[in-house]
């Protein structure tokens, strides 16, 4: 994997993980003062899970659809 796909894997979990994490916690959670805590947590969570995914398991599935 070359730095532009490292690059690109960061950038769209980056974006795709705070929209995700904001509707998502902004449905389940009432908006007050543990709002903003509470999605930081959950984008950190769910960035951290992503980032990797995308990372390994993308080229994966790529070369097996080119196939």
């Amino acid at each position: 994997m070359n730095k532009l796909n490292i690059k690109i894997a960061f950038l769209t979990g980056l974006i795709v993980t705070c929209y995700v994490t904001l509707i998502l916690v902004s449905i389940n959670v009432n908006v007050g003062n543990q709002f903003i805590l509470k999605w930081l947590q959950s984008w950190m969570i769910a960035y951290i899970l992503v980032v990797p995914s995308l990372i390994f398991v993308a080229p994966y599935i790529r070369k097996k659809l080119e196939k």
